[in-house]
């Protein structure tokens, strides 16, 4: 069994292995990612005792900035009132 080390070579496409992805961005993003993913879960766990009863196994998209929330039994219908409502935001899930 080999084991993997922890100084792994940058990314590269397979395609055009020129372009590579810098490790820094790639925390950068996942550092970004772990933020939103956070702002979004704690608006669901404010609201998620009230939705739960009425709403068990529905969809919701969340819109952190605003703390906007869309809910729906379908996950493109939720998506879409999402994005139609805030059009240039970023929504979870996304």
């Amino acid at each position: 069994m080999t084991q993997v080390s922890d100084k792994r070579q940058p990314r590269r496409g397979r395609i055009f292995p020129e372009y590579s992805i810098p490790p820094e961005e790639i925390a950068r993003q996942k550092a970004e990612d772990l933020a939103f993913y956070k702002r979004c879960r704690a608006i669901f766990d404010a609201v998620q005792p009230g939705l739960l009863p009425n709403h068990y196994n529905w969809f919701i998209a969340i819109e952190p900035d605003s703390g906007d929330y869309f809910i729906d039994t379908d996950e493109k219908e939720a998506d879409r009132k999402a994005r139609h409502q805030r059009c240039h935001s970023r929504c979870f899930p996304d």
